[in-house]
């Protein structure tokens, strides 16, 4: 395999980290706002984002950015590929991690949210200071995990023409007729992507724990 070749897989993996990220950037809050919906049990939306949840969970990726590119159009609404890409992306995570966060408010002690009842917190100051900062912590972990499975469900975009890096290693592998070598290429550059995710969830932690272990500073005294 070339130098060339390898370039060719390296930048399809550049699409593979561009398409990912979007997907996560816009699914994790997503997540977050359809598990508050579930959660505060909102009236006729609840039930709405329960069946939402429940059939994005059960659709591979590849069928639901398929659906999305040729539905749409038939609503009048046009899509590229990429755009289609990210919105596959961000509604599959999204399931996922409404499921990750709505699990973390169903564990969160009930005694900490009627202590800042008590203290006259309002409902957006109370998430933002309270909730928000224990349940992502707590819930770390299993996001990283979903944000891994999204990366190595991200080649289902390659039905839509987006070269990614295993569409690319594909492509390397029937022109050079030796498939293997750039797969396995591929299969590293997956690897490492991942890995860099792993390394930064427990970097954050380390941090995190180290903070919450070191002493508050001494209040200045008169």
């Amino acid at each position: 395999m070339s130098l060339l070749d390898f370039l060719a897989i390296l930048q399809g993996a550049g699409a593979t980290v561009g398409l990912s990220l979007s997907g996560i950037a816009l699914g994790v809050p997503l997540g977050l706002a359809l598990a508050l919906a579930r959660w505060g049990r909102v009236p006729i939306v609840a039930p709405i984002v329960a069946t939402y949840v429940s059939v994005m969970r059960a659709t591979p990726a590849v069928t639901l950015a398929l659906l999305i590119f040729f539905a749409l159009p038939n609503a009048g609404i046009e899509m590229d590929p990429v755009p289609t890409a990210i919105l596959t992306l961000t509604l599959n995570t999204a399931a996922f991690n409404c499921e990750i966060w709505r699990a973390a408010l169903l564990d969160f002690p009930r005694d900490q949210f009627d202590a800042s009842v008590a203290f006259g917190m309002g409902s957006r100051l109370r998430f933002l200071r309270i909730i928000l900062p224990q349940i992502a912590r707590g819930c770390l972990p299993a996001l990283v995990n979903e944000m891994s499975l999204l990366i190595k469900a991200s080649p289902a975009v390659a039905v839509l023409g987006i070269v990614d890096a295993t569409r690319a290693a594909v492509r390397v592998g029937a022109e050079t007729y030796r498939p293997l070598p750039p797969l396995l290429v591929a299969l590293v550059i997956y690897a490492i992507i991942v890995a860099v995710f792993i390394v930064a969830q427990r970097s954050f932690e380390r941090n995190r724990s180290a903070a919450a272990a070191s002493p508050a500073p001494l209040a200045a005294t008169a």
